[in-house]
């Protein structure tokens, strides 16, 4: 499969400082800047996490971190899903998803997959096999869903 995104997956220690900049700033631009949440985004689950950072011209424009089972949920997890706002559009959001959820089964095989998403993705998840399995709740005044994508 071509990507138009340069893909690097790496575990925490393989982070370089850089790297690690550039995805904390990239989730702070979207969720804390643009979307106004207002929460801790250093929650301790980097550490053990898996890092899927995507580059065009060396530039950070897509990113994801793939959590293992029992740390997020009983089920491995994709989180920080984000894309730069000046790269929306180009299809990044479905190459990001559809990357992370190869990783993630190359990691833990073909299992049930958890995602803490926002409600008005809903759709958007829905186009890659997630199911709603919880009750909308709020995080940082934002509607949220549990989705669950079942073995494929």
């Amino acid at each position: 499969m071509d990507y138009q995104l340069d893909w690097r997956f790496q575990t925490f220690d393989e982070l370089t400082t850089t790297e690690l900049y550039g995805i904390l700033r990239l989730r702070s631009e979207v969720f804390v800047l643009e979307q106004r949440c207002c929460y801790l985004d250093a929650d301790n689950k980097d550490q053990r996490s898996h890092h899927l950072s995507g580059y065009r011209d060396g530039e950070l424009m897509a990113f994801s971190r793939i959590v293992p089972p029992g740390l997020s949920y009983e089920y491995p997890a994709i989180g920080r899903i984000v894309v730069s706002r000046k790269a929306r559009g180009a299809g990044y959001g479905v190459e990001l998803l559809n990357v992370s959820i190869q990783k993630l089964e190359a990691l833990y095989g073909n299992v049930p997959i958890r995602i803490g998403a926002q409600l008005y993705l809903k759709r958007f998840y829905e186009s890659f096999g997630f199911r709603q399995s919880g009750e909308v709740y709020l995080e940082d005044e934002i509607e949220h869903i549990e989705m669950t994508r079942p073995n494929q």
